[in-house]
């Protein structure tokens, strides 16, 4: 399936991201059709596993727009491969405003869908934004601090020590206005990276797309154990599917299920690792179908009630 390419302006940098149009009009209401806004997880780009993703939803009738955040692929900002929370939730709020203005889009019917870091993201996008028709937050990371001490049970305090090092020496690198301190986005069991769980390394890189590097601005460590979504959830008052693999050992499967408790969320779980839910894995398939059944369950279009009342008429 073919995708349009979109440049979204954000504070003097440009969001690349890319539209799937719909290939069926089963979801077109008078104001047009509904639209997913798709990003990616940590250090990861659209061009890693989302398009095939974006191209089953747009099958379904839905309009589709995926995107990199700020500082990573084709996307612009300085430094490269900076990870700021804060602004990646921005950016989920600048495409969603550009996706209500699309051609075609019906803007009432946005849904913001997110994966691991970002499936932690649209739950606070959806707790600041009350129009969105819904958020889909798969394998998600709702709350540091369960990441953290998981991470210090597999690996030992000392470990963590390492990582926490590396994100001091990039903090004092920016205040030095020196270049950034990297680190892997995944590495092996007990090297310093991102996501060092088991099977993090085979699974980024067997969905990594062309734009996709293995590293990340380390001063984002310093702050993970304080990125708590989970707050946000009990202000969400869209509908919520929250979709948890029971094995995962990235984010812990309890604080998915935490959040989605104070969503009231739909919640669909599936005996599968962090990775195991993008295209070519164990999980993927029965993923998107339910990601399909709760995008038609909540974008059903609503008659247009001044045809209604003309045929009353009649």
């Amino acid at each position: 399936m073919t995708s349009t390419r979109l440049q979204i302006l954000i504070g003097g940098d440009v969001i690349a991201a890319r539209r799937f149009a719909a290939t069926t009009d089963a979801l077109t209401g008078p104001a047009g059709r509904p639209c997913v806004v798709m990003a990616h997880g940590l250090g990861a780009t659209q061009d890693s596993g989302l398009f095939e993703f974006a191209e089953a939803l747009a099958g379904a009738g839905v309009e589709v727009v995926t995107f990199d955040y700020r500082h990573f692929a084709e996307s612009t900002g300085d430094p490269r491969q900076l990870i700021s929370l804060t602004r990646q939730v921005a950016d989920y709020h600048a495409v969603i405003d550009y996706a209500r203005r699309l051609e075609n889009v019906d803007p009432a019917r946005i849904v913001a869908w997110g994966v691991s870091l970002s499936g932690g993201h649209v739950i606070r996008v959806a707790a600041e934004d009350p129009d969105l028709a819904g958020i889909i937050a798969l394998t998600p990371a709702t709350d540091g601090l369960p990441v953290v001490a998981q991470m210090i049970r597999a690996l030992g305090p000392r470990y963590v020590m390492r990582v926490m090092a590396h994100g001091v020496r990039d903090v004092a690198a920016k205040l030095r206005r020196q270049p950034p301190v990297l680190i892997p986005v995944v590495g092996s069991p007990g090297e310093v990276a991102g996501l060092s769980a088991e099977g993090a390394v085979e699974g980024m890189f067997r969905i990594a797309g062309p734009t996709w590097r293995n590293e990340f601005a380390a001063r984002l460590v310093l702050v993970m154990g304080g990125h708590r979504p989970v707050i946000h959830a009990k202000r969400v008052t869209c509908p919520a599917l929250v979709q948890i693999g029971d094995l995962d050992r990235t984010a812990p499967p309890e604080a998915a299920t935490a959040a989605a408790t104070r969503m009231r969320a739909t919640v669909h779980h599936y005996p599968c690792d962090h990775f195991d839910v993008y295209p070519g894995t164990s999980c993927h398939e029965r993923v998107v179908k339910d990601q399909i059944a709760f995008l038609q369950r909540i974008l059903a279009p609503r008659p247009d009630p001044r045809a209604a009342a003309g045929a009353t008429r009649q």
